[in-house]
């Protein structure tokens, strides 16, 4: 029996969905979309520049890297990032959702922060290092997202695969941690195709599941699984040093 609730195709809670409006529209709704996400990426810089500046903050970030610490600040990270994107999906208010994309960049900010001091301090060429990644980063970031936008293929239904893929991450992660070994190269080399997976979903919803208001949420989406590129793809530089 069909449901009398359903909502219309292309609508959302009233809202028409961008992959129903005009072409015009749609660009212009990508536009902000990716604005966001480049201003996210410049916003995290600046955070990232300031965190190392203070001794105390890299002196501290560096002992949680320690053991079973580094599962308690994986965890805080992993509580609030959860919590900001909660925040940013559930309110219409721009404000709140400003608020929670900017909550999620600092978090990330400070994740980074261990890694980026030793890639800075203790590697050679580490500046040099730094730019490769990032080229690699938003080389591949773009060409999924080209991918995407090409073909306009619906990839929510990777989904499942990346939840499942995600919880054993951080099974092995735990494991590595408390037992003492690495996960070596080849994690983060699965890890990046597991990020890669990602970018593909949330352009996907980019185009098939949001409405012409979220482009914040859409932006914080993005920029989580650039982030998560960024941070494996630089793991795999780094070892090779």
């Amino acid at each position: 029996m069909e449901n009398s609730n359903q909502r219309p195709v292309g609508q959302l809670e009233g809202k028409v969905l961008v992959h129903s409006l005009s072409d015009a529209d749609r660009v212009a709704f990508y536009k902000k979309t990716y604005g966001h996400v480049a201003g996210g990426v410049l916003v995290f810089i600046l955070f990232e520049w300031m965190l190392l500046q203070s001794e105390t903050i890299v002196n501290f970030a560096m002992s949680m890297t320690q053991g079973w610490r580094w599962l308690i600040m994986l965890g805080g990270f992993m509580f609030i990032t959860n919590y900001a994107e909660g925040m940013a999906l559930k309110t219409e208010d721009k404000n709140k959702q400003y608020l929670a994309y900017g909550l999620y960049i600092l978090a990330e900010a400070f994740i980074f922060v261990p890694l980026l001091y030793i890639a800075i301090n203790f590697l050679e060429d580490g500046g040099k290092i730094l730019n490769q990644a990032a080229i690699v980063t938003l080389s591949l970031f773009t060409g999924l997202s080209a991918v995407v936008f090409v073909t306009k293929k619906d990839f929510s239904f990777l989904k499942t695969g990346l939840t499942i893929g995600f919880f054993i991450a951080i099974g092995l992660i735990i494991a590595g941690t408390l037992f003492g070994f690495n996960l070596g190269l080849w994690f983060s080399v699965a890890m990046c195709l597991l990020a890669g997976g990602s970018i593909l979903y949330q352009t996907s919803n980019l185009i098939h599941k949001y409405s012409e208001d979220d482009y914040i949420p859409a932006s914080l989406g993005l920029f989580a699984s650039l982030m998560l590129l960024f941070w494996y793809v630089l793991q795999i530089f780094m070892s090779r040093d």
